[in-house]
């Protein structure tokens, strides 16, 4: 086999190897030295979805090793008293995370209901910031066309313009100016879009945390 096709097909190995351990949810240690309890309440702790256990089940099975499911689920019902508190559900929305309707009936109440606070404060985040960047963007766009208006206008009275050039610069000359118009009066909606996204977010009332 020549020299290169045995470099590809090394870098073909060794990609793969790498995509395979990366996928992996456990090494061989932890998994020849796993306690299954610390292993739920840790996956319960960090609000992860009961389907986590297959994932170990997968990386330890090549060496032998079979999650003890009672242990595990012993400790990630522990784990998941200390995720499914408010300020937890809270935190989660306010990032725009989602909630997979891991916690238990008795701690879900107050967790859904912090989360869902959390998770307007971040919608409206998300909608402010999305009206400042719009309304950026048409400033943009009108400073663009106003410097794209002066050079053309220029040409148009320019003595070293061929006729064929004038004709093009008035055509485009009009076209910016009827930009500019529809432009300019575009910013309105958008200037009171972005007032009325700034005005929601800032009298936004939700979920207060304990002590603050």
């Amino acid at each position: 086999m020549p020299m290169r096709s045995v470099a590809r097909a090394l870098c073909a190995a060794l990609t793969l190897l790498l995509s395979l351990s990366g996928c992996a949810s456990m090494n061989r240690n932890e998994c020849l030295a796993v306690d299954w309890r610390t292993v739920g309440y840790e996956d319960g702790a960090a609000g992860r979805p009961a389907e986590r256990i297959a994932d170990h089940r997968r990386a330890c099975a090549r060496y032998g090793v079979a999650p003890d499911l009672g242990a595990y689920q012993s400790g990630r019902e522990q784990g998941l008293r200390e995720f499914c508190r408010p300020l937890n559900g809270y935190r989660l929305g306010e990032r725009g995370g989602n909630y997979e309707g891991i916690c238990p009936a008795a701690l879900e109440g107050e967790f859904v209901a912090a989360y869902d606070s959390g998770r307007e404060l971040y919608n409206l985040r998300s909608r402010a910031a999305a009206a400042a960047s719009r309304l950026d963007a048409a400033h943009r766009e009108i400073e663009h066309a106003e410097h794209e208006l002066v050079e053309q206008s220029a040409l148009l009275v320019s003595n070293d313009a061929s006729s064929e050039q004038r004709a093009q610069a008035l055509v485009t000359t009009k076209d910016l100016a009827e930009k500019l118009g529809r432009l300019k009066g575009e910013i309105g909606d958008l200037e009171r879009d972005k007032a009325r996204c700034d005005f929601e977010l800032e009298h936004y009332h939700g979920w207060v945390p304990p002590g603050a």
